[in-house]
């Protein structure tokens, strides 16, 4: 018997294995190589589509800049300028058409816009925005407009109508005129483009299936508000996840191996498996270990920051991230026992993969003034650009400045750093995703993939940048928010991250404040940075008595809720303020939806009607709020939190600090006292919210069994209207009452209003009977 047969070695140095073994070899190189080739192909896609892309966008801007500056022109022809001096809007407009052939329409309308707003719906929203940014420009605006029952260019401009005063010139042109560059440029068939106005698709071309991840290759269309989004398929990844010059490598490596084979012709020794008799001299490795030994090229990435641009350490298991800081509409937990770099890390990766799922690459990252923010931030950072995003970093900023960033840098996505008004050692993460702020189930679906291993693990981790957008969100405001008359305000930050901005944002819109802790310090040493509580007000109250200001407003921890106390003293819940929006935003959006949250008060929805407006009571919750007001496009919503979202003339997101300035513009309108406005306001005997601490757990299920108890035949609440969309709200003939589980912190929640004293103290009589018997031996405090 030969020694290798005595070993129980096959004999690999001769015969026929060695072809048939060079033969797999060329196949597995032709493989690579053609996996290389495609995601050559693919990439040259991309190229090719940002070069149309490049293209539509010079012609669009060409355009657009040779409308506006044909309007200008015709304005000032002798005849047009004649007909507006003697004050013939029609005359001019006829001078117009004539002298501009091609145009469909025009219209003179005197600067108060009267007529437009007599039926703003039939006249269309999107033609009332295009004259009132012309108004207030003073320049020619394009925009593409919906008239005459389909989509056209609008062009507006601000003229002097003789006697009559400021007015402004509308043209409607069709939309070819601006949009005829997209049958010159060819589109990748495999790649998409999109002409868009805010969230409104005005022409798209290529896979629309590409369209949700189009905003990561946008390109702005001057300062027109209109955009060139464009998108194309992921290029996927070869063998083992290599890229084109990894596999190109491993091609060549491969044919070299096979060419070597056959020349040799099986006397060139090859690598065979050792078995434990083979203890003798080295036979080398075998293929698969030669392979792992061969150092593969890594294709170029993204250039990054150097401070962050290391690869990602490995995740760390899943068991280790608690189920319990998944909340209802945000992610929240006790920062070094729930919440650590490493958890934060999962989470990162997590909020990754699902924007994977969704064809989306780029976040933006920003944190409130916690001392846990900076450790957090890096571990979330760490696991999205492990799950292959590009993250832009905003630093030290107020969640609705992170919200902002997401718009204004065209990302679309974004995560909030923040405890909010919890204690100092909480801090948690809000997070949106697409332009949706995550709630309910897909938070539950973000601790589900940690939990399952179901994290996306890029080939190479995502780009890291730095941005400042402070400038940009005030600028931003101070464009739209000027006060009529100046306003004293003392702005109470709490030493929460909001106190960065409330100072300067605020006398960019003409106040004069007076800051009060507005040093960031994440150990709140003054008072706890939550607005919705009297007691921690009282600072606040006792400054504006001291400096005779006419208003004092307080933020929380994160600048996305607000507070307001008058001069006297007097506290206006966030219902009351909430009225006052309506009221302003109604005046210009008849019939519109207003939606506010169970804790608001039973008077709103009269007041609402009253205005002209379509009141909805919602479940509280930031995230809830915001789904609801996309579903039903309402134009504003409030929560008796301070929470309030305005879609009118901002972007939809709950922003105390816009909040702040909006109420200061209201204000400053009217000749009466800021203190005398809100005291006309509808108001009744009320409680602030009341909180009762339970153990952590319990509060949904104390809500349930406090609901069961109340809708047994001959209760109590037998003659109540009774509401269980979040928790249980009992409305009387003469007041209300409410009791629900916190979706944040362990405690019940509960509130009370009614037209007297006596009426109030029989409602929390009614609660109170039902309720202690679920605590025994709980002071409940009402």
């Amino acid at each position: 018997m030969s020694k290798a047969k005595a070993e129980g070695r096959p004999r690999l140095t001769t015969g026929r294995s060695v072809p048939l073994l060079a033969v797999l070899l060329v196949l597995l190189a032709v493989w690579f190589g053609w996996s290389g080739v495609r995601q050559w192909r693919q990439a040259a896609v991309g190229a090719e589509l940002e070069h149309s892309r490049d293209q539509v966008v010079g012609g669009l801007q060409t355009a657009l800049t040779g409308q506006l500056g044909k309007l200008g022109k015709v304005l000032k022809t002798e005849r047009v300028a004649s007909a507006l001096a003697s004050g013939n809007a029609q005359g001019a407009a006829v001078a117009i058409r004539e002298g501009w052939p091609g145009v469909e329409d025009v219209q003179i309308l005197t600067a108060d816009l009267d007529a437009a707003y007599a039926d703003p719906k039939a006249f269309g929203y999107s033609r009332l925005a295009l004259l009132e940014a012309a108004i207030a420009d003073d320049t020619p605006v394009g925009r593409v407009v919906r008239d005459a029952g389909g989509q056209r260019l609008g062009l507006a401009a601000a003229v002097e109508l003789g006697p009559q005063g400021a007015a402004v010139v509308y043209v409607r042109q069709p939309l070819l005129r601006l949009t005829g560059i997209f049958d010159q440029v060819a589109v990748p068939g495999a790649g998409y483009l999109a002409l868009r106005q805010g969230n409104h698709n005005v022409i798209e071309q290529g896979s629309r299936g590409l369209s949700g991840g189009a905003e990561a290759l946008a390109r702005p269309i001057g300062t027109s508000g209109l955009r060139l989004s464009a998108a194309v398929p992921d290029i996927e990844p070869g063998p083992l996840g290599l890229g084109a010059i990894s596999s190109a490598i491993v091609a060549v490596l491969l044919l070299l191996i096979a060419v070597l084979l056959v020349l040799g012709k099986g006397k060139v020794p090859l690598p065979r498996r050792r078995g434990a008799a083979d203890s003798g001299a080295d036979a080398g490795p075998t293929l698969s270990e030669s392979l792992a030994q061969v150092p593969l090229a890594v294709a170029a990435v993204e250039s990054v920051d150097e401070t962050a641009a290391a690869a990602p350490p490995p995740a760390v298991p899943g068991e280790t991230v608690a189920a319990g800081i998944f909340r209802a509409y945000d992610i929240r937990g006790i920062v070094g026992r729930e919440l650590t770099p490493k958890v934060a890390a999962l989470i990162g990766q997590a909020i990754g993969s699902v924007l994977q799922v969704q064809g989306l690459r780029d976040i933006v990252v920003g944190r409130d003034g916690r001392l846990s923010g900076p450790e957090l931030t890096a571990g979330l950072i760490e696991g999205l650009r492990r799950a292959g995003c590009n993250v832009t970093d905003i630093g030290l900023a107020p969640t609705p400045v992170v919200y902002f960033a997401s718009y204004h840098l065209r990302a679309g996505s974004c995560v909030a750093v923040t405890g909010s008004h919890n204690p100092p050692d909480y801090n948690g993460f809000k997070i949106v995703v697409g332009g949706e702020t995550l709630s309910g189930d897909a938070i539950t679906e973000l601790y589900h993939r940690i939990r399952d291993g179901q994290l996306h693990v890029a080939p190479e981790p995502g780009s890291f940048q730095t941005r400042d957008v402070n400038a940009d969100y005030i600028q931003r405001i101070a464009d739209d928010v000027q006060l009529d008359r100046p306003l004293k305000v003392v702005a109470d930050a709490g030493n929460g991250v909001a106190g960065e901005l409330a100072q300067p944002l605020l006398e960019a819109i003409g106040a004069e404040v007076i800051p009060l802790y507005c040093d960031v310090d994440g150990t709140f040493p003054n008072h706890h940075p939550d607005p919705s509580d009297p007691r921690n007000l009282e600072d606040l109250i006792q400054t504006v008595k001291r400096f005779d200001a006419d208003i004092g407003l307080a933020f929380d921890g994160d600048g996305d809720r607000l507070g307001v106390v008058t001069r006297e003293g007097t506290i206006i819940y966030a219902d009351r303020l909430l009225m006052l929006f309506a009221a302003d935003v109604l005046m210009r959006n008849p019939g519109a939806l207003v939606i506010y949250d169970v804790k608001c008060s039973g008077k709103l929805s009269d007041y609402v009607l009253r205005n002209g407006g379509s009141p909805l009571m919602w479940k509280t919750g930031h995230s809830l709020m915001k789904a609801k007001m996309r579903e039903t496009d309402a134009e504003l919503a409030g929560e008796m939190s301070g929470h309030f979202f305005f879609k009118e003339r901002w972007f939809g997101f709950d922003d105390g600090l816009y909040a702040a300035a909006r109420l200061l513009e209201i204000l400053a309108q009217r000749e009466e006292s800021p203190s005398e406005v809100l005291d006309e306001l509808p108001d009744s005997v009320s409680t602030p919210e009341l909180k009762v601490p339970v153990d952590a757990g319990t509060p949904h299920a104390l809500v349930s069994l406090f609901v069961s108890s109340v809708q047994v035949e001959d209760s109590p609440f037998a003659g109540a209207r009774l509401s269980t969309i979040d928790g249980l709200r009992a409305d009387f003939p003469d007041g209300w009452g409410l009791v629900r589980a916190s979706n944040t912190t362990p405690v019940l929640v509960l509130r009370f209003e009614a037209d007297d004293e006596a009426a109030l103290e029989r409602i929390k009589a009614l609660f109170r009977a039902q309720l202690q018997p679920l605590l025994p031996g709980v002071e409940l405090g009402f």
